[in-house]
């Protein structure tokens, strides 16, 4: 079991009672305000307020210290002054509590004591394997009418529903049960994790995997505790049940560039690397709060979209323009209406109404004509789901509208959502239309948005699946170089070196000879075949463009000779104190696409690998996706579908296709890698030629640099309290590039 944690997390979730320690009756303090809501919000268990002041808080008798409750505890809510926090978490866990939500602050996120106060607090609840949420939190909540346990200081019980939220910030939370109040949206479960000393948001993703109560799962998250694990347990809970998420920071300022060419990735880079993790384990991204609940409106009505194929139904045409305009943007398709349809249609409609899709009825439509229309287009095969825009009319109110929509939807399994325009008070309308399984938007594009995500993550339970290859490759010829390099106290491989390691893997250099001198250039030129490209080889050199050391088509002895000696100046005026160890001669490789593959051992998240454009352009471009590796065969070809210059692979202008399968294949071998080799820390393939269809791929220059053996993690600290976000990778970095 982890540090703090539990499997099914009972106690903190349905505990059969509760000590409240600190509990009060000062006016407007949090012991006030949490006790009440235990007891208001009906707990089915058994309240003991703890605080040596008071003789009974809310009515309750109260208990002057834990040692004088009359049975042991199964959750104890902790809200006393920091520096009391260890030891009265000691006595509960001395007396056999197993669960504990520490609301008090004062620990790591105000730094120097309370960093010591939380790690001890840490070592506490390890001795007695206790499940802990906290410190510096809002709270639980469990709406199930088995519990109703409140045991947050939150104002109100937003209503039953079947949405889970998990949060990092606690008046985030707090603004998120009024806002689910006022809107209506029910929720199964709430947790805000605070400092996350203990349970994080990958427990909790498995504990509410198995919740039945729950349908869907939001998360506010500012970092994650551990990449690596949420991405194991967020691909596993995905198959069965949606995971929402909204993850801050976006542009973190001061992550600049450092090492190599592509650093200028950085900054983006973070926020990329979320988006790809996320992707990889079917996780739905929200840009806002609203973006994150009115998706989760759509999911937990519990309606399908099993494709992305979208009717728009209208009885104004602006709306219905705006809906299908948002259709695109979300990846839905506009379906198509049959000519038969459309005569059908004709019969009944008004002469002025567009029977395209949108198909807009026209203001002096009637509510049956509503029916019809609806009922046709959800039996067509071509239809997987309806969006239905009302504008109530003279002759209709928004109530008659909405029985209009659920009679057109009848028995169908389709999705359909409403949005209802309207001058008056609509709320009514909309409460009876979700009160049947219709979510209902006040805009067009929110319905659009929440229709998208459904169809995405549609997609993402019905993907095929895959599993990891493992090639036939040399590691011990690999961990001799490697050892070689260490011995000899290199961290930067010599280029020779990173080529055979590379070649071990599978992946294709071109012909290539190492020389001393300009007359060994000409003869290596005779061998490898003009034209060539002549490289520098320095270990004090990375990016060899920068001082002249890369000289490309090179076509005949003469320009060779030329460009020797140019290069040789070049360097020593530019690079005066770096050891020259030579030359190489590399044949030129004519034609193909350039692209990237890289290796960085993010320590928060391990190996990832990174694809994208390549070239002398990638900083400027930026146009990267990542993965964690091991990265399956499906996920490497995500990865090259997902970058803006895929249609370039693809093959434009009558150009051929790209040998798509070989640049899938060697982000694979890259990705068995980077596991196989813990030893290195960063590999960037920059560029790698990606030839026709049938030619395979080829790496015209790599870079390889070693690290500390063992995968790179956050500290223990760290990784308790979550306060570590991962460094920004930085694949792929421009070596020496082909132009």
């Amino acid at each position: 079991m982890p540090v703090g944690k539990s499997a099914e997390l009972d106690e903190l979730f349905a505990p059969r009672s509760v000590a409240v320690i600190g509990a009060s009756n000062r006016p407007a303090s949090v012991g006030t305000i949490l006790f009440r809501n235990i007891v208001q919000a009906g707990f089915k268990g058994v309240a003991y307020p703890v605080n040596p002041t008071w003789p009974s808080v809310s009515g309750v008798h109260c208990y002057p210290d834990v040692e004088s409750l009359p049975a042991v505890p199964d959750l104890a809510v902790v809200i006393v002054p920091a520096a009391l926090v260890p030891g009265v978490v000691e006595e509960v866990g001395r007396a056999g509590t197993r669960g504990v939500v520490v609301i008090s602050s004062g620990f790591r996120e105000v730094g120097g004591a309370g960093i010591s106060l939380e790690e001890e607090l840490v070592r506490i609840v390890t001795k007695y394997r206790m499940s802990l949420v906290g410190p510096n939190c809002f709270g639980v909540l469990n709406t199930d009418p088995a519990v109703s346990l409140n045991s947050t200081f939150s104002a109100s019980l937003p209503p039953r529903g079947n949405i889970a939220f998990v949060s990092q910030s606690g008046a985030l939370g707090a603004g998120i049960i009024q806002y689910g109040i006022a809107e209506r949206i029910g929720f199964s479960r709430f947790i805000s994790v605070g400092n996350r000393a203990g349970v994080d948001e990958n427990d909790l993703l498995r504990s509410l995997a198995q919740d039945p109560a729950t349908r869907v799962i939001l998360l506010y998250v500012e970092s994650l505790a551990d990449g690596r694990r949420f991405l194991q347990a967020a691909r596993d809970v995905t198959e069965e049940k949606p995971v929402l998420v909204i993850k801050s920071g976006r542009t973190p300022e001061g992550e600049r560039a450092v090492r190599s060419h592509t650093g200028s990735l950085a900054q983006s880079g973070r926020d990329q690397l979320y988006d790809s993790l996320f992707a990889q384990a079917g996780v739905i991204r929200a840009d806002t709060i609203g973006d994150l609940f009115r998706t989760a409106k759509v999911f937990s009505s519990g309606i399908q979209l099993e494709g992305p194929r979208l009717a728009i139904l209208t009885n104004s045409g602006g709306p219905g323009i705006v809906a299908a305009d948002a259709a695109v943007r979300h990846g839905l398709e506009l379906s198509t209406v049959t000519e038969r349809e459309r005569a059908g249609f004709a019969r009944i409609l008004s002469p002025s109404a567009s029977l395209g899709n949108p198909i807009d009825m026209t203001a002096d439509t009637s509510l049956s004509q509503v029916r019809t229309v609806m009922r046709t287009l959800l039996r067509s095969p071509r239809v997987d789901g309806t969006l239905v825009i009302m504008t109530p009319a003279a002759t209709f109110t928004s109530e008659a509208a909405a029985r209009s929509i659920l009679d057109g939807r009848g028995e169908s399994a389709k999705a359909v959502a409403a949005c209802l325009f309207g001058v008056t008070d609509v709320s009514e309308a909309v409460k009876f239309l979700e009160e049947h399984g219709i979510p209902t938007f006040t805009f067009p594009e929110e319905a659009v948005q929440g229709l998208g995500s459904l169809a995405q993550y549609q997609a993402w339970r019905t993907r095929p699946r895959t599993e990891v290859r493992h090639f036939p490759v040399d590691r011990s010829g690999v961990r001799a170089i490697i050892a070689e390099s260490q011995r000899a106290g290199r961290s930067n491989l010599p280029p020779a070196a990173g080529r055979e390691i590379l070649t071990a893997y599978g992946v294709n250099f071109p012909a290539v000879q190492r020389v001393q001198n300009e007359e060994e250039a000409l003869r290596a030129a005779e061998v490898v075949g003009y034209p060539v490209v002549l490289k520098v080889s320095s270990p004090d050199i990375s990016h060899k463009t920068d001082v002249g050391g890369v000289l490309l088509n090179v076509r005949d002895r003469t320009e060779l000779r030329e460009g020797l000696r140019r290069m040789m100046s070049s360097v020593r005026q530019r690079a005066p104190k770096a050891r020259i160890e030579g030359f190489e001669v590399e044949a030129q490789i004519l034609g193909g696409k350039e692209v990237l593959i890289g290796l960085e051992r993010d320590p928060g998240f391990g190996p990832v690998i990174a694809f994208g454009l390549g070239g002398i352009y990638v900083e400027v471009l930026q146009d990267v996706t990542f993965r964690l590796a091991p990265v399956r065969t499906l996920s490497a070809r995500h990865m090259i579908e997902s970058v803006k210059a895929f249609p370039l692979l693809q093959g434009v202008r009558g150009e051929p296709p790209s040998d798509l399968e070989a640049l899938a294949e060697a982000i694979e071998r890259v990705s068995q890698l980077a596991v196989d080799l813990p030893e290195i820390a960063e590999l960037d393939i920059n560029p790698l030629i990606v030839r026709s269809k049938g030619q395979g791929v080829v790496a015209v220059d790599a870079r390889v640099v070693l690290g500390s053996p063992s995968i790179p993690g956050r500290t223990a600290s760290a990784r308790r309290s979550g306060t570590a976000s991962p460094r920004t990778p930085r694949p792929g970095a421009r070596t020496q590039p082909r132009r």
